[in-house]
């Protein structure tokens, strides 16, 4: 899977937060940076950008993951 569609999931799961959830703050920034790579990303990217884009997409998966914990408990 390509790193636009893997943010695209990631940006949309994250969309999903409940806004009574600690993390729904916390996920809007990364949330925000995904989308400014997914629609700035139409050209080739850099080694930086993939490095970056990389970092955003771990941030947010840790994210959801703390999300997902804390439905459960």
């Amino acid at each position: 899977m390509t790193r636009i569609k893997v943010a695209k999931l990631l940006e949309s799961r994250l969309e999903r937060i409940s806004q009574d959830s600690i993390w729904a703050h916390r996920s809007s920034g990364i949330r925000g940076s995904l989308l400014n790579m997914i629609y700035s990303s139409v050209e080739e990217i850099t080694e930086d950008e993939k490095i970056l884009f990389d970092e955003l997409i771990f941030k947010a998966s840790e994210i959801l993951k703390s999300a997902g914990k804390d439905l459960v408990t």
